[in-house]
């Protein structure tokens, strides 16, 4: 074998490595989403109701990206800024509100053994310049184990996007494509119910209720290119 062939075997083998990586590349983004947390809304609607110096609203780790099927909850942070008032979250009456406009419970993560999503969920109280850290889910990502007798939150996402790509509806299966394809985006919310009281009464039945507050937290999904995994793109 002459130089010439050696040499166009080398060139070969290299283009075929190339494209191997290039192609590995774009697979390990094939699924790969970003969700948006839109503060500049949350923080509107306290303005709008004279919370901003009382509630202070974040959500941790939304910074990285996450295959399409996670995660399966969501860490938020909830401060008390006033001097005076007990914040209440009223996790029974906080939902999570599905693209297609599906409402679902909120699920506060505990580290016990889950059995039944129906039970009563105790409010979380935030004293006075304290900031409370919670991992939620909703009750469409928890999955019974029936040997276990158990709820498991590995069903789906908190966004649940995943939620047309099989559906039986033509419509919402194109809709799904054209998610992958970048081509739009699926927004859902986690919308959060407050009680607020002064300190030195609580949290009272009846007329003497406090005032009941509630914030749409909006996110947006988008799917991202396959570009995103070359490792000189400064957007990683």
């Amino acid at each position: 074998m002459g130089n010439a062939d050696n040499n166009l075997l080398i060139l070969t083998l290299y283009i075929i490595g190339i494209t191997y990586t290039i192609n590995q590349m774009i697979e390990s983004i094939a699924e790969q989403i970003k969700i948006d947390f839109n503060k500049a809304s949350v923080d509107e609607q306290l303005k709008e109701q004279s919370l901003q110096d009382k509630i202070g609203i974040s959500f941790g780790g939304l910074a990285k990206t996450y295959d399409i099927e996670k995660p399966q909850s969501l860490s938020i942070l909830i401060e008390n800024k006033s001097q005076d008032v007990a914040i209440y979250v009223d996790w029974d009456n906080c939902a999570f509100e599905e693209f297609d406009g599906t409402s679902k419970r909120v699920i506060r993560m505990s580290p016990d053994i889950t059995r039944d999503l129906g039970v009563f969920q105790s409010p979380s109280l935030i004293v006075p310049k304290k900031t409370l850290k919670e991992s939620v889910s909703s009750e469409s990502v928890f999955q019974f184990d029936k040997l276990s007798g158990t709820y498991t939150a590995t069903k789906s996402s908190v966004a649940n996007v995943l939620k047309w790509k099989t559906s039986i509806i033509r419509a919402q299966r194109k809709e799904f494509n054209r998610f992958m394809s970048r081509k739009r985006n699926f927004d859902f919310s986690l919308d959060l119910v407050f009680r607020l009281a002064e300190t030195n009464i609580g949290v009272a039945h009846g007329t003497k209720a406090p005032p009941l507050c509630i914030v749409k937290c909006p996110f947006t999904v988008r799917k991202l290119p396959w570009t995103y995994a070359l490792p000189w793109n400064q957007r990683r």
